[in-house]
């Protein structure tokens, strides 16, 4: 007699939404396909790498063999850093997806936040004013929640990429200050455009549409206006300008890891932006003033004043000009033969070490050990690449002024040239050294 089906088993037919849900990870889990097991896995192999460097810092563990050979002994050494910043540079790869999530759903946070301070505003207000709630306070709630409902379900589409602040990140995988501040304005004119067509649903024929119309005229936003199109053009202008200045090697850039809200008033090393900071702090002083002035009289475009918009443009002026002089090429002023204390002094030959003095060798943003290790140099055809040298804490080769390389032996006696070749791809003048037999 055949068995009956297990009452117990579900149905092939039965909906997604009766099936168990998929047990959640733990905070300890080590599936590798999570959140948490990504970040531990960074974790350690950061953890690892920083130890593994003081200790070779130290002179702990390095084999006894290698102790009569200083060239060896280092390059020894610099391998092993690079293995081991080759396995945090895997980790942070894994967990870069997860990192752009959790930043696409604090966006979303943040976007109902000021939703919901825009709803206790208005409820204060409404409250300790004398007109009480109005049907321009409605309109403003409706506008702010549709665009922001609709930023929402964008966000969920994208959320691996960043959620609704995908098209901010550059091509350098940070967050662009000029983007920002131009879906800033936007934003911020997308939502008046609504309330306005909100409000003109709910007026019927008279004197208060015609006045509405009115304040739709050019005379009115010709100031917003501008502020929208001067931020928009900076936008433009400075993805091209960056772009032309990569493809000449006149400017140097390095893919960040993950972007970061902080992106938006630091450069590339994740220092504080002089330029970046005034221009994205001018343009919400000028938001903030638009706002109240479209507080005060709801049923029009908000008027900003020429003088503003003259403060928007001077502000403008800094920021690209200081974007069209940011970074250089690297530079090579001197090559030395490395003479150690006691020894005479002598040409260069092979086997010897050279240090090459200059600027620009280590790009913004390339200070860690997996973006050191992708410094080179070219020595008569050759790509060596440059050693690793750690101290505690850091790394003394390569440096931004200063590296250290041996000259192979298969470099052949006579003029050759040196050419540095930084993390960021971006290759140096060439300065010739004479190696003698």
């Amino acid at each position: 007699m055949a068995e009956e089906p297990s009452s117990e088993a579900a149905p092939s037919g039965a909906p997604e939404a009766a099936r168990p849900a998929p047990p959640a990870h733990p905070a300890d889990c080590a599936c590798g396909d999570c959140p948490q097991s990504t970040r531990a896995a960074l974790r350690r192999s950061e953890e690892a790498l920083a130890e593994l460097r003081d200790r070779l810092a130290r002179g702990d563990g390095i084999p006894p063999a290698l102790g009569h050979s200083p060239e060896a002994s280092r390059q020894w050494i610099s391998d092993e850093l690079t293995e081991a910043a080759r396995e945090v540079a895997a980790s942070t790869e894994a967990h870069g997806r997860f990192r752009l999530a959790r930043l696409a759903d604090r966006a979303s946070f943040a976007l109902w936040g000021v939703v919901g301070a825009l709803a206790l505003g208005q409820g204060v207000t409404a409250l300790l004013g004398d007109r009480g709630w109005t049907t321009a306070r409605t309109t403003a709630l409706l506008a702010a929640a549709l665009v922001a409902a609709l930023l929402t379900v964008v966000g969920r589409a994208h959320r691996e990429r960043g959620g609704f602040l995908a098209p901010l990140i550059g091509e350098d995988n940070r967050l662009s200050t000029s983007r920002g501040v131009a879906a800033g304005w936007l934003l911020f004119c997308g939502v008046t455009v609504l309330m306005l067509a909100f409000t003109l649903a709910a007026l019927g024929e008279g004197g208060e549409r015609s006045a509405l119309l009115d304040g739709l005229e050019l005379t009115r936003g010709g100031g917003l206006l501008a502020a929208v199109a001067l931020s928009c053009a900076v936008t433009v202008w400075v993805r091209h300008t960056v772009a032309t200045r990569v493809r000449g090697f006149r400017m140097q850039k390095v893919r960040a890891e993950a972007p970061r809200p902080a992106d938006l008033l630091t450069d590339d090393a994740g220092r504080g932006s002089f330029p970046d900071t005034q221009f994205l702090l001018v343009n919400a002083a000028a938001m903030v003033l638009v706002g109240v002035r479209l507080a005060r009289a709801p049923r029009e475009l908000p008027d900003l004043p020429w003088g503003v918009a003259l403060l928007l443009a001077v502000s403008a002026l800094t920021y690209l000009g200081a974007k069209y002089t940011e970074g250089a090429r690297p530079v090579i002023q001197s090559v030395v033969r490395v003479r150690e204390p006691g020894t005479v002094v002598a040409p260069i030959r092979q086997g010897d070490e050279l240090e090459i003095r200059g600027s620009g060798f280590v790009p913004a943003g390339a200070g860690s050990a997996q973006r050191l290790a992708e410094t080179v140099v070219r020595i008569g055809g050759l790509t060596v690449p440059v050693p690793l040298v750690p101290r505690r804490g850091g790394f003394d080769n390569p440096r931004d002024d200063r590296l250290v390389v041996c000259v192979p032996a298969e470099v052949e006696p006579g003029r050759v040239e040196v050419q540095v070749i930084t993390a960021a791809g971006t290759e140096s003048g060439r300065y010739r050294v004479t190696v003698a037999d």
